[in-house]
């Protein structure tokens, strides 16, 4: 059952101003919500499933339509996930009693073949498997080199298929590749664009057609980030690139402007900015969603779901995203991060 106790009265509509001639308004922008998996997997206290359950009930009555919803990893690793596949099917239930408008796709991260089969068994939609720009980063992180990683995907890019073959076109399960510390590294430093390129030309072999660029530290400036999907964009169009943006810097709402005048139309945020990176200190979590809807009305730019339909239209949407950060902060313990939310709860 969808909950019904999201806050409506407070609807609130950001200026718009003229549209500039580089944003055509006609260009329509999916967000993705990695709130549930990325904002919440370094949470140290467990987290109830009910709740991630609650949680993603809440952003889809909302009208978010693309979730990143837990990860099939090792509980020894992310104990914060270990519940991954009693949320995956409680979702999938829940999906089957919605109506075709209220379908969402729910996303899983998978770093090896095993994680990739439970997932699959379990009814996600879309698998992410994951390297880096950065050979440090990839050690530390995954524990091996980065061509390593992506021979690792090549079991799992081989399962799908499978799976997909004997599967009707609409219930074929998604793939997208991100890509770590596209900008900066907190062993290595500044990251260079052809470093990035390296990797995505490495990837495309394996069919992927989405690419996640992400600025993991939050380290990344308007000029490099146009200087990476410049650089990407010789390889793949922008349609197949997206943009996950963590915000240590205050940086990722000037980095979303940069990267949609660069036509990057897919955005990564979380639910009330929640997040961070446990291999970089400072680093805060993803760009708040409330920040990029807010961003992106004033804009004059629709926000759409997989298919194309419209979602998150007008200031009643603004204030059900606010609310539900407030709301999910508030069962964490932590403060809400997303300054567009506090503003709009203050209303």
């Amino acid at each position: 059952m969808m909950h019904s106790n999201v806050a409506t009265n407070n609807s609130v509509s950001p200026p718009t101003g003229d549209q500039s001639p580089r944003l055509p308004v006609s260009d329509a922008v999916r967000v993705i919500e990695v709130g549930p998996r990325d904002g919440l997997q370094n949470e140290k206290t467990p987290i109830d499933t009910t709740i991630k359950l609650q949680l993603i009930e809440r952003l889809l009555q909302v009208g978010l339509r693309e979730i990143e919803a837990t990860a099939f990893v090792s509980p020894k690793w992310v104990p914060q996930m270990s519940d991954h596949h009693a949320l995956m099917t409680r979702l999938v239930a829940l999906q089957a009693s919605q109506s075709a408008a209220a379908q969402a796709r729910f996303s899983a991260l998978t770093p090896n073949l095993q994680g990739a089969q439970v997932a699959i068994d379990a009814g996600a939609q879309e698998l992410v498997i994951f390297t880096a720009a950065s050979e440090a980063f990839a050690q530390k992180n995954i524990n091996c080199s980065i061509e390593e990683s992506i021979r690792r995907f090549e079991p799992i890019v081989a399962r799908l298929a499978e799976h997909n073959q004997a599967q009707p076109p609409h219930k074929a399960v998604r793939l997208r590749a991100s890509i770590s510390c596209a900008f900066g590294c907190p062993y290595a430093g500044a990251i260079a664009p052809s470093q990035v390129v390296r990797v995505v030309e490495q990837l495309i072999p394996l069919g992927i057609t989405e690419f996640d660029i992400a600025d993991t530290i939050g380290v990344a400036t308007p000029n490099a980030v146009k200087a990476v999907f410049a650089a990407a964009q010789q390889l793949v169009p922008a349609t197949q690139l997206a943009g996950h943006f963590h915000d240590t810097y205050g940086q990722a709402l000037v980095n979303i402007y940069a990267a949609l005048e660069s036509d990057i139309r897919i955005f990564h945020s979380s639910i009330a900015g929640l997040g961070g990176c446990p291999y970089a200190r400072g680093a805060t979590g993803n760009v708040a969603t409330e920040e990029v809807v807010y961003l992106l009305h004033g804009l004059g730019m629709p926000i759409v779901d997989q298919t194309g339909n419209r979602i998150l239209e007008g200031g009643i949407a603004l204030s059900e995203l606010a609310a539900t950060g407030a709301w999910i902060s508030g069962i964490i313990g932590r403060p809400n991060q997303s300054r567009a939310g506090r503003a709009l709860m203050a209303h």
